[in-house]
């Protein structure tokens, strides 16, 4: 039980602690709403008892007070009326404000290594995460916390009122409400728990297939997979649709059950009443009372029907964000910063493996300094760029050093305008920077020449554009980027000579008191660098600087255009 309710402390901690003050304020709101509406009822039904039996005689009618009773309900319409309002801005507004910061906090907990590469593994499942997981949430306290505190509140005024009438009386009915009404929603809450936990991943799942099967579609049809990921999606239907129709089942019993409990708790305290009001113990107007009150005291344990039916729900989502929120003010363990580059033992592996590829790496480059890792590939250069750029964590060691901006064989645009996949590395940045950039990257007059200019919508993965023109877009980017690290893996690979050699060229131009750290091996980008780190197996081999016979020579050994 305990390594079940463990991870619950996080999100709870968030969720419960970010704005207290109106969490409790909102759950005392409902309750003297609920409360209210029951005086209200209460005081409505004595009222008019007594005024029907002091009519029955004239000295009685002359007498009796209509103007206090009519007061009071006034006062308790109006202020039932008032705290509803307020109970609902409150609540809404504490519940939303802690929302947003357990977002912070998730996306905080997902800047550390190694999101990226979770983010382009599971997009469907981080974004079922940041939206259903965090909305059910919601749930917890609107429809579950403040429910369950408002019912415990009722259960302990009608105790309280009935108690004034006849002692026993009181302590009974508050008790059975209790046993009851509680006893009823923790039932539904453990019976509904397994069906809202398979809703709620079949829900993720249906989305997830369904993507894939629209994305997919072409790749699926060559490979003859269409019926089987259409059965898929069927089965997952199918699943969800029966979850559905056991809650529905258990919720229409579980309104039966309340029916019920009302009827009996009406019923017995109408005997009681009765039975005092025979004996001379209370009025027949105080019997209404009780009665009246008796009426609408279940009413507020049916209220926790539907948290209680979502409650597998909050319980899988509090499960799942726990070990991903970061606490405020957390950040990722390698976030030294230097002007240096300095990897000193690092050992590390592909993202998702515990087998390491880089081995006891130890390397520093100073600011400003242009290093070329080289060697085969499979060496480990692309994996120390990738602990560079924070993509993923060291297995051992330590890396520390500047902000960093990684450029690939890569392009990645955005079905998108043009300056909104510039403005992704500088939101900030006006037209006349993005001219600018653009004009760096050689790619000015072929955006001019487009009909919208810089509102030119590229199609999805920047189709529209030629591959030279994705990498010079790219290249863009890259320069708009305010970062004093470049991190360049295998830049041009995938281009022509002509390309290549322009695009390197105009990096060599803006790299001008920047750090450049190159995984390459092509003697065009290598030649970029002061300096020649050769890796083998994971290890380095070699050093060597420019100017040197070693330098030379290892440059001559990679591979020539």
């Amino acid at each position: 039980m305990k390594s079940l309710f463990f991870p619950l402390n996080p999100v709870l901690r968030q969720l419960l602690l970010a704005q207290p003050g109106k969490l409790v304020a909102g759950a005392v709101l409902a309750a003297l709403t609920v409360i209210a509406g029951m005086a209200l009822l209460g005081l409505s039904g004595w009222f008019i008892t007594a005024t029907s039996i002091a009519g029955l005689h004239t000295s009685t009618a002359l007498m009796f007070d209509v103007f206090g009773p009519s007061a009071g309900i006034r006062l308790l319409a109006i202020g039932r009326t008032g705290s509803r309002y307020a109970e609902r801005l409150v609540t809404h507004d504490a519940t939303f404000a802690a929302l947003a910061n357990i977002r912070v906090d998730l996306f905080r907990g997902w800047s550390l290594p190694e999101a990226g590469n979770r983010l382009l593994r599971q997009p469907a499942r981080l974004l079922f995460r940041l939206t259903a997981d965090i909305d059910a949430l919601e749930s917890l306290y609107l429809r579950l916390i403040v429910p369950a505190f408002t019912a415990l509140c009722a259960a302990l005024l009608a105790g309280v009122a009935l108690g004034f009438m006849h002692a026993g009386m009181g302590i009974v009915f508050a008790a059975w409400l209790l046993l009851s009404g509680g006893g009823i929603s923790v039932l539904l809450m453990r019976r509904a728990q397994r069906h809202a936990i398979v809703r709620s991943r079949a829900t993720e799942q249906l989305r997830s297939a369904t993507i894939d099967l629209v994305a997919g579609q072409t790749d699926l049809v060559m490979a003859g997979r269409i019926d089987a990921q259409r059965d898929v999606l069927a089965g997952i239907d199918g699943a969800l649709a029966q979850a559905d129709l056991e809650l529905n089942r258990l919720e229409t019993g579980a309104g039966a059950a309340y029916s019920v409990a009302g009827a009996i708790t009406l019923a017995a305290v109408l005997l009681a009443v009765a039975a005092l009001v025979d004996n001379q113990a209370i009025t027949v107007p105080v019997a209404a009372l009780g009665v009246l009150i008796a009426l609408t005291a279940v009413e507020p344990f049916a209220g926790l029907r539907r948290g209680a039916l979502e409650a597998g729900r909050m319980l899988l989502a509090i499960r799942r964000l726990g070990p991903r929120v970061a606490p405020a003010g957390s950040a990722a363990p390698d976030t030294g910063v230097t002007e240096d580059v300095r990897f000193e033992q690092v050992s590390a592996a592909h993202a998702g493996s515990d087998i390491a590829i880089v081995h006891g790496v130890s390397l520093t480059v100073a600011a400003g300094e242009r290093v070329a890792l080289i060697g085969p590939s499979g060496a480990g250069k692309s994996t120390l760029l990738a602990v560079a750029a924070r993509e993923i964590a060291a297995l051992a060691g330590s890396y520390t050093g500047p902000r960093a901006c990684l450029f690939t064989q890569r392009t990645e645009l955005f079905q998108d305008s043009v300056r909104d996949n510039l403005r992704l590395a500088d939101p900030q940045a006006d037209d006349g920077r993005l001219w600018e950039a653009l004009r760096a990257a050689g790619l000015e007059a072929e955006v001019q020449a487009m009909t919208g200019g810089l509102d030119t919508r590229l199609g999805e993965g920047g189709l529209g554009l030629s591959g030279g023109q994705s990498r010079r877009l790219a290249l863009a980017r890259l320069f708009l980027h305010e970062s004093p690290l470049w991190l360049l893996d295998e830049a041009t690979e995938a281009l022509n000579a002509l390309i290549a050699h322009d695009v390197l060229l105009r990096l060599a131009a803006r790299c001008e008191g920047r750090t450049l750290l190159i995984a390459t091996h092509l003697r065009r980008e290598a030649a970029l660098a002061d300096r020649l780190i050769s890796i083998r197996h994971g290890r380095i081999v070699a050093d060597v600087r420019r100017g040197t016979v070693g330098f030379e020579a290892a440059l001559q050994s990679l591979r020539a255009d």
